[in-house]
């Protein structure tokens, strides 16, 4: 019950942050399907995360890098109301919990370039976690294409357990989404090319969603 009332109470101030810091501007293709779906999408900035949970109106449980749970207070925060803690080198561990998720009812979004986009510009290949969930689960996959404007991106460090860790947050300016139709995969996920190739194909929609975003920033 804590974690539900953490996770509600939280929405509201992102939610007011975007829209009073951030000039969002959201356009949707398609209405969003019942029942649990994967989000996917583009990860310009570390800000990137909290503001897809303005976007559902689902509880959403979001695979995030294993560096923000390990700040203090907030990491703690992260883990109690359900997200998704991604360790590097064993991202089989978080798969599996997504996949449990998924199929208990959750949506859940996946970043599938694994890593913030290139500083210059560009994305990362995507890896193939969201193909693999996807075919397992049978669920929706929701692409989204993110522009921002990368020169209004504040690299930020922090000590993390005595390392330093450097943050891209994206504070103020405009923020265009564009949410496409939901798309829908089968087969199986032991066949390597059939999974690299819906890989392809949802990264490719991530693009495509994502110049629609640059056209109106």
């Amino acid at each position: 019950m804590l974690d539900r009332i953490l996770y509600w109470l939280a929405r509201p101030i992102v939610a007011l942050y975007a829209r009073t810091m951030l000039r969002m501007d959201i356009l949707r293709h398609a209405d969003l399907p019942a029942g649990p779906k994967i989000i996917v999408a583009n990860h310009p900035s570390t800000t990137d995360p909290f503001l897809i949970l303005t976007l559902v109106r689902d509880r959403v449980s979001i695979l995030i890098h294993d560096t923000l749970f390990r700040v203090p207070i907030f990491g703690p925060y992260l883990k109690r109301v359900g997200h998704v803690r991604v360790v590097p080198g064993n991202g089989r561990a978080a798969l599996d919990r997504a996949h449990q998720l998924v199929r208990a009812g959750r949506t859940v979004a996946v970043f599938p370039e694994g890593d913030i986009s290139p500083l210059e510009g560009g994305f990362h290949r995507p890896r193939t976690g969201a193909a693999r969930l996807a075919l397992s689960t049978g669920a929706p996959v929701i692409p989204i294409g993110i522009h921002l404007r990368r020169e209004r991106i504040r690299l930020i460090r922090t000590k993390v357990d005595g390392k330093t860790e450097v943050g891209t947050w994206y504070l103020r300016g405009p923020y265009a989404v564009t949410i496409g139709k939901p798309m829908y995969f089968e087969g199986d996920t032991e066949d390597r090319p059939h999974v690299r190739s819906i890989s392809e194909k949802i990264m490719q929609s991530i693009i495509g969603l994502s110049l629609q975003s640059a056209c109106r920033v």
